[in-house]
């Protein structure tokens, strides 16, 4: 499977734990038999401007973190773009789901996925897509941003037991008619994580349903790397999802 990914990512650029020293390093070492390495380029400034208000532009760049930001978004974009037409995986950060359209929060600078959403539509490359959510926290700034775009609709699973989890992501998928699955893989709601609950195969069965849907569709599928901080297991949770969304 095609993983855009920038040695750049491997950079300690902040003191959180989604930029921690060898958090990239657990995730490649699992995956790398299976991974087609591509690398992005920054998200241009004007897609960057769709998603966010000039004065937090202004506020990123003043925390010395545009470069870096803007390089996670470029590589979301770069995995929806090649997710319309095969699978792809954006191993990516800082994250992006808890940046709205003129603050941010949670690890979070800007939105990756609503970047690289709203340059897909912008270009005439999507017609519509679905934004499936699996991280543990609730992810509001896609929400800010994307919520009430008729093309788009932006789900957060919000089961808290294994079973019911795999029920509404498998429900939400049934009904879905869009072009691009573009799910926003955070893996703390993993086993031995914060949210000490999904298991590798849960992660694999997720990556299935999504690939199913995708292909019911006529569409693609992407996901693009948001929370997951034991990195013990973060790289066999990362390569389940890639196995199932690569039909395995």
């Amino acid at each position: 499977m095609k993983v855009v990914f920038h040695d750049d990512f491997h950079a300690v650029y902040a003191s959180d734990p989604a930029a921690a020293a060898g958090r990239m390093a657990a995730i490649l070492e699992v995956i790398s038999p299976r991974a087609e390495l591509v690398a992005p380029q920054p998200a241009p400034p004007e897609a960057i401007a769709a998603a966010h208000d000039p004065d937090h532009v202004a506020w990123v760049r003043s925390r010395g973190l545009y470069e870096i930001a803007s390089l996670a978004a470029g590589g979301a974009l770069l995995a929806a773009e090649l997710g319309l037409g095969e699978p792809a995986l954006g191993l990516i950060r800082p994250p992006g789901h808890h940046a709205s359209r003129g603050s941010a929060w949670g690890y979070c600078y800007f939105n990756n996925m609503a970047v690289a959403l709203l340059e897909l539509k912008r270009r005439g490359l999507l017609k519509s897509a679905l934004v499936l959510d699996i991280d543990l926290h609730y992810g509001d700034g896609t929400v800010n941003i994307l919520e009430g775009r008729g093309w788009v609709e932006v789900y957060n699973v919000e089961a808290r037991a294994r079973e019911p989890y795999l029920e509404e992501v498998a429900r939400v998928l049934e009904g879905c008619q869009a072009g691009l699955i573009a799910i926003s893989a955070g893996f703390d709601m993993a086993k031995d994580d914060w949210g000490n609950l999904l298991l590798a195969e849960d992660y694999r069965r997720i990556g299935q349903l999504a690939c199913q849907t995708a292909q019911r569709n006529r569409g693609g599928c992407c996901a693009i790397l948001e929370g997951g901080y034991n990195h013990a297991i973060l790289g066999h949770n990362v390569l389940a999802l890639m196995q199932g969304m690569g039909g395995e």
